[in-house]
């Protein structure tokens, strides 16, 4: 992207807005990263452009002007982008993706390939890996991520569902260990788990309890891995309670190899995004990808 756009496209959506937050949400960003683009702007600029306070939000005399020029300049490339989308009626070329290993097999893997089918000009790159990826060193236009986002004005992201999460253990393993009532007697037993854990990090267990609080709890445990297959199968096998995505349990729990192991009031879930780097223009292709998953893959998380 042209140094000349940068932040310009944030402080246009703040000014309509009318706060920094609100303006975030439209754009799938952080409030923060909102705010640093507009500092950076206003720097490169030698002004401000708006007034603020704790309480309120306003342009300046020169950020009036400034919004009224950036505002037609940005229509005219929204009309551009849409005069060369109009003369596409199928998507066409090659889209990188990079995804979770397991989820991108069973789930969005097949997605693609159905979408490839409907569009035979438009070729796909599909990577099934765990780890995080910096989509402009390694060349992708695409990537799915679960939970928590970098705080960047570089990357947008896009909601395509929730990974909704069950606490599971195979009948054998209850039947011989006992079954802990609730998150707080699951939290004060000894009972052993089965984690995912990825470049040595354990990742906690995540609940919420009656009051609706967030509470973590790391229990004791002999086998921990970056895959959700052999954490699928380990706690088949009986080796411990698994905290799985509800899609991924779904087949065990319907056959009763796994059962839940207490209702939880409320489920935890995390947060499924497809990010991109940030640029005025979004290719007819990636923008065909995109809004093939937003619309078909959260019904394939839903927790049954």
């Amino acid at each position: 992207m042209s140094q000349r756009l940068q932040g310009i496209e944030e402080f246009v959506a703040a000014a309509e807005a009318g706060s920094f937050a609100l303006a975030a949400q439209r754009l799938h960003v952080t409030r923060s990263a909102v705010a640093k683009s507009i500092a950076r702007l206003e720097a490169r600029l030698g002004t401000r452009l708006f007034l603020r306070t704790t309480r309120s939000q306003s342009l300046t005399e020169e950020g009036h002007g400034y919004y009224e020029r950036c505002r037609r300049a940005l229509a005219e490339l929204d009309a551009a982008e849409a005069m060369a989308d109009a003369a596409r009626s199928t998507a066409a070329g090659l889209v990188r993706l990079s995804m979770p290993a397991m989820l991108g097999r069973l789930k969005v893997g097949p997605l693609l390939l159905a979408l490839a089918r409907r569009h035979p000009g438009l070729s796909l790159e599909l990577s099934f890996n765990d780890r995080r990826v910096d989509l402009a060193e390694e060349g992708l236009d695409l990537a799915i991520r679960s939970g928590e986002l970098p705080d960047t004005a570089d990357l947008v992201a896009r909601p395509v569902g929730t990974q909704w999460m069950v606490l599971c253990a195979a009948p054998a393993y209850l039947a011989k260990h006992g079954r802990p009532a609730d998150v707080a007697e699951l939290a004060a037993s000894a009972h052993e788990a089965v984690l995912y854990a990825r470049d040595g990090q354990i990742s906690s267990w995540r609940f919420h309890d009656a009051e609706g609080r967030l509470v973590e709890v790391v229990p004791p445990s002999r086998l921990r891995c970056d895959s959700a297959e052999v954490l699928l199968e380990a706690a088949i096998g009986g080796m411990g309670l698994a905290r799985l995505p509800a899609w991924l349990a779904a087949d065990a729990l319907a056959t009763g190899t796994l059962v839940r192991v207490f209702e939880e009031p409320r489920l935890f879930g995390f947060e499924l995004n497809v990010i991109r780097s940030r640029s005025r223009y979004l290719p007819h292709k990636t923008r065909v990808v995109v809004d093939w998953l937003a619309e078909h893959l959260p019904p394939l998380l839903a927790a049954r």
